[in-house]
Formats: structure tokens, sequence, C-alpha cells
């Protein structure tokens, strides 16, 4: 299987954000902007895949500056990984003021996607080719945040399977801003 240049799927979505997309606080929706970015995941990933892609998980979705009414918000997507048969995209947020042209970062996000044939089975994905030092870059900070989000999935299994309500995590608890206050258990 033929693979494809990072350039090859790049992908730029540009919205004007209007008073539609407002939250109640009359800033942008986090919502709304999750929506576009899922948008940019896909057409990016569908490209380099040649096939149809599903959302399988967002990493780091943290809202850096919120976004105004009446700007213009661009989408950066690029194939930063592929596994088998999952892509991982990155998504950098811009929001630019028309009037000004002044533009500031928002948010990047990570898209994980899956390829999936006409029968809704997962399939194989063309090899990702590197040609610049920031392809290389950011393919290496994939597979970190994938060994990351590994441990930390393992450390939760492990956490949760040997879990106690002992005087160790009372102790913890005693120190955050909550109120333990169990209601026993009824007998059936």
């Amino acid at each position: 299987m033929e693979g494809h240049p990072v350039s090859y799927s790049l992908t730029k979505i540009i919205e004007l954000m209007v008073p539609a997309y407002t939250n109640f606080g009359g800033k942008v929706h986090g919502g709304t902007l999750m929506s576009m970015m899922d948008k940019a995941a896909y057409v990016c990933a569908s490209k380099h895949a040649g096939t149809y892609c599903v959302t399988v998980s967002v990493d780091a979705v943290e809202f850096l500056r919120p976004v105004e009414v009446g700007e213009v918000v661009s989408l950066l997507a690029s194939v930063n990984y592929v596994g088998n048969k999952s892509l991982v995209v990155g998504i950098k947020v811009l929001a630019e003021n028309i009037h000004t042209g002044a533009e500031r970062h928002t948010n990047t996000s990570y898209f994980t996607m899956v390829a999936k044939n006409e029968n809704g089975d997962a399939s194989i994905v063309p090899p990702l080719i590197l040609e610049s030092e920031d392809d290389v870059r950011r393919y290496c900070g994939a597979l970190q945040r994938k060994r990351l989000r590994d441990h930390a999935r393992a450390y939760m299994d492990d956490y949760r399977s040997n879990f106690a309500l002992d005087n160790d995590v009372q102790q913890f608890l005693d120190k955050q801003r909550c109120i333990v206050e169990l209601t026993p258990a009824k007998d059936d």
C-alpha cells in the first residue's frame, strides 16, 4: 500500500462566528468549536485513508482563549500519526478579528480516527510519509501521547481493581473540597 505525505490531506476550514453560536456568556460555545474540529478531523482523516473515518477519542481539548462573535475561525488539520487502522489528526484553531487582522491561537486538539470500509469494518490506512522536521516532531508527539494514555489507562485500571476506602483514602479526602457522607447499603 502506497503512503501519502502529510501535505496530501492537509485541511483548512474557515468559518465566520455568528450570534447563533454563542453561549450564555456571549462567547462562541465550546461545543460549536468541537463540532467544527470534528468535521475538520473527518475531512483530513478520510482524505488520507481514502475511506469513511469515525472519531474514537479526543485528547487534550483546552480552550486557551475565548472566541468572539464576528471573528473568523480557521481550523488547520493534519494527520500527525497513523497506525494500522487508526489516524491521529492534530487540529490548531485560530481566531481572527477581521477589523484589526489580529489572529490568536485558541486551542489545539488531537482526534483519533478509525478508517471504515463499505461494510463498516475497520480498514487498513496508508502509511504516513514524513517530509519535514515538523512532521517527524508531530509523529513522535503523537506516539508520546499514546504512550502516556496507555500508561494512565493501566494505572487507573489497577487503581479501580485495588481501591479500598481505607485510612489513606480518608486522609487524602480530608484535604479536598468534599464531604464524605456514605449512606448505609439497604438490605435486599
